[in-house]
C-alpha cells in the first residue's frame, strides 16, 4: 500500500475508470469529478466519491483548475491523477497541485516543461545525442516564413503546434500556395486546444512508421524501458490501432530503446512516459515525448506484465522502481483497437448520440477498457473515444486473429463506430504483413469506402426505466449521492408501478437543397467562416471550419459559385444539414 489515502482523478471516461481500478487494488480511495454532460458516466458511479465541477464545456469543467482544487480540498485528497489529455501535461497545473499540498501523479513540472514545448524538446533530444526530425529551432510567426522553410527543407513540410498533440494544431504543406491556410489553421487549433498558438516547422516524411517507447523512471535516477509500440495506423494524425512489438528491424529497435532511456535519464524524468519517434528508411528520429500515461499503455501491460498506472502512483509516492531492466522481458504480442463514435465512410465524422445496445467481447486474451453502456448518451463536447479493445496472442498472427474474433463480438448500436472499419483493416494484407505506414489508413479508406457498413443514426428513442426499485443520482452542494427509490417514476417525477419515462432527442435538422447551399456535414460549433458575401468560391475550397468532439473539421464547397449570404455565425452550435453559406 502506498502513502496516499485518497486520490482525485482529474479526468473522465475510460481513463478515469482505469485509474479508479488501480486505486482500488492499491487500497486507495478514489474521487471522481464530472461535468453536467457526464452526470450519468460510469466513472462517476465507480469512484468512492464524486463531485460536480461545472457545465459541459471542458474549459468550464475538466480544465477549470479552481473547481478541481476545490473538489480535492472538500474530499480531503492528498494526490491528483490527471489521466491523459486535459491537464495531464500542464506544468502549471502540476505546480498548482504542489502549492495546494497535493501530490501530482506524474513527472516533475520541470520535466513537463522540458518536453511540453516541442521546440524545447527537440533541443533536449539533440543535447542528449538523440537524432530528431529536421526542422526549426525557433517558432514561425507568419506564412511567408513557412514558405521559406519549405524551400529550405524541401516540400512537403508540416506546421505543428509547440504545445500540441493528438494531431491537433498540425497541418501538412505540400506546396507554397498551401502555406497561408496551413499556418492559420494550425495556429488557430493550437490556441483553441492548448491556449498557445505558437507553431514551428518540421520536414514531413511521406511514409514513415510512428513508433514509440514506453519508459518508467523514479526519483532516484533509475530508468527502464518496456519496449516499443507501433502506432502508425492513424487517421488525421490520430491513432486507431497500436501493437507491440513493432514490425521494425532489430537494430532499429535496439537503437530506439537505448535512445529513449538516455533521453529520460538526461532530463531527470520521474514517472511513466513515452518517447515518440518516426522510423523511415532504416533510421529513427525523435518526434516528441509525452509526459503522461498513453491511451495505448494497455498493449505494453499485456506483453510486459507491468501495471503502468500503479507504477505511476508508486513513483509519485516516492517509491523506487520495483524492477531493473534485466528483470523485464516481453511475452507474446498485443494489439489495441480504439473504438470511436465516428463514421469512417464519412471521413471519420464524429457521431454523438444515444447507444441503444452495447455488448462487449470477452474470452481468452481479451481486455476491454471502456466507459460505455446501453443507454449512454455520448456527449458532443468531448473526444469520440468510447473504449479500447485489446488482445494478447502468443505471436502476431495469433493476436490478429483474436482481434478479428473480438471485433465480431463487439456490438454497439445507435451510433456509428469504427468497429466495421477496424475489422476490414485488420483483415487486409497490408496489416497482416506489418508493412503499413502512417498514410495506410487513408489509402485503405479510399479503396474500401463503398464497402463499409453504415449504422443508421438514431434521432428519437424511448428508453424504458426499471419498474422495480431504482437508484437515482442527486447532488447536494455539488457532491454526488446515490438514493434508492422504490418503484419507477412517472414523467412528472411521481412513482407508479409500470411507469415509463421517454428520453427524446431532437430530430436532426435536414436541409433540402438543390446545390445552392453549403451545409454542415455534422453537428458542432462553427469555429471559423472563411468567406464573405460576394466572394467567388471554387469547387473544393474551404468555406468554414466546424469543431466537433474536439476535432476541427474543414467544410468545403461542393461547386463553383459566388457567395450570396452567410447563414451561420461564429460560435454557433449548428446541426447536421443546416446551411452555412448560400450561392447566388
Amino acid at each position: 500500500m502506498t502513502a496516499f489515502r485518497k486520490i482525485l482523478i482529474a479526468n473522465r471516461g475510460e481513463i478515469a475508470l482505469r485509474v479508479i481500478r488501480a486505486c482500488r487494488e492499491l487500497g486507495i480511495a478514489s474521487v471522481a469529478v464530472y461535468s453536467d454532460a457526464d452526470r450519468d458516466a460510469l466513472h462517476v458511479t465507480a469512484a468512492d466519491e464524486a463531485y460536480r465541477i461545472g457545465p459541459p464545456p471542458a474549459s468550464q469543467s475538466y480544465l477549470a483548475v479552481d473547481a478541481l482544487m476545490d473538489a480535492a480540498k472538500r474530499a480531503k485528497c492528498d494526490a491528483v491523477h490527471p489521466g491523459y489529455g486535459f491537464l495531464a501535461e500542464n506544468a502549471g497545473f502540476a505546480k498548482r497541485c504542489g502549492a495546494e499540498g497535493l501530490t501530482f501523479i506524474g513527472p516533475s513540472p520541470k520535466s513537463i516543461e522540458a518536453m511540453g514545448d516541442k521546440i524545447a524538446a527537440r533541443a533536449a533530444a539533440q543535447a542528449a545525442g538523440v537524432p530528431s526530425v529536421p526542422g526549426t529551432s525557433d517558432a514561425v510567426t507568419d506564412a511567408n516564413s513557412v514558405r521559406q522553410l519549405g524551400e529550405r527543407f524541401g516540400y512537403p513540410i508540416v506546421v505543428k503546434a509547440t504545445a500540441g498533440g493528438g494531431g491537433r494544431g498540425l497541418k501538412v504543406v505540400r506546396a507554397p500556395a498551401e502555406a497561408a491556410a496551413a499556418f492559420e489553421l494550425a495556429a488557430k487549433e493550437a490556441a483553441s486546444y492548448f491556449a498557445n498558438g505558437t507553431v514551428y516547422v518540421e520536414k514531413y516524411f511521406e511514409r514513415p512508421k510512428h513508433v514509440e517507447v514506453q519508459v518508467l523512471a523514479d526519483r532516484y535516477g533509475n530508468v527502464v524501458h518496456l519496449g516499443e509500440r507501433d502506432c502508425s495506423m492513424q487517421r488525421r494524425h490520430q491513432k486507431l490501432v497500436e501493437e507491440t512489438p513493432a514490425c521494425i528491424a532489430d537494430d532499429v529497435r535496439s537503437g530506439l530503446l537505448a535512445a529513449a532511456v538516455k533521453l529520460a535519464r538526461s532530463i531527470g524524468y520521474d514517472s511513466a512516459g513515452t518517447v515518440e519517434c518516426l522510423v523511415d528508411a532504416g533510421r529513427f528520429y525523435f518526434l516528441e515525448m509525452n509526459t503522461r500515461i498513453q491511451v495505448e499503455h494497455t498493449v505494453t501491460e499485456m506483453t510486459w506484465g507491468v501495471d503502468l498506472v500503479k507504477a505511476q502512483i508508486r513513483i509519485a509516492a516516492g517509491e523506487r522502481l520495483l524492477l531493473q531492466q534485466t528483470d523485464l522481458a516481453p511475452r507474446g504480442h498485443a494489439i489495441e483497437c480504439r473504438i470511436n463514435a465516428e463514421s469512417p465512410a464519412l471521413d471519420f465524422r464524429p457521431c454523438a448520440g444515444l447507444i441503444t445496445r452495447y455488448v462487449e467481447p470477452s474470452g481468452p486474451g481479451v481486455r476491454v477498457d471502456a466507459a460505455a453502456y446501453t443507454g449512454y448518451v455520448i456527449p458532443q463536447e468531448y473526444d469520440s473515444l468510447l473504449g479500447k479493445l485489446v488482445v494478447w496472442g502468443e505471436d502476431r498472427e495469433d493476436a490478429r486473429r483474436r482481434m478479428l474474433r473480438a471485433l465480431r463480438e463487439y456490438r454497439i448500436e445507435g451510433v456509428d463506430t469504427t468497429i466495421p472499419f477496424l475489422h476490414k483493416l485488420l483483415e487486409s494484407d497490408e496489416f497482416a504483413s506489418g508493412n503499413y505506414t502512417t498514410p495506410s489508413v487513408a489509402a485503405f479508406l479510399a479503396a474500401h469506402k463503398d464497402e463499409l457498413e453504415m449504422t443508421p443514426s438514431v434521432s428519437e428513442i424511448a428508453v424504458a426505466q426499471p419498474q422495480e426499485a431504482t437508484t437515482l443520482s442527486v447532488e447536494v452542494n455539488n457532491k454526488r449521492f446515490e438514493v434508492r427509490v422504490a418503484g419507477a417514476l412517472r414523467a412528472n417525477g411521481s412513482s407508479a408501478p409500470g411507469a415509463r419515462r421517454a428520453r427524446r432527442f431532437k430530430q436532426t435538422k435536414r436541409v433540402e437543397t438543390d446545390g445552392v447551399a453549403v451545409v454542415a456535414p455534422m453537428h458542432g460549433i462553427v469555429a471559423e467562416i472563411r468567406v464573405a458575401p460576394g466572394d467567388a468560391v471554387q469547387d473544393g475550397q474551404v468555406v468554414a471550419v466546424i469543431e466537433a468532439m474536439k476535432m476541427m473539421n474543414e467544410v468545403t464547397a461542393h461547386r463553383h459559385g459566388t457567395v450570396a449570404t452567410i447563414e451561420a455565425r461564429l460560435g454557433q452550435t449548428i446541426e447536421t444539414g443546416a446551411p452555412i453559406v448560400t450561392f447566388a
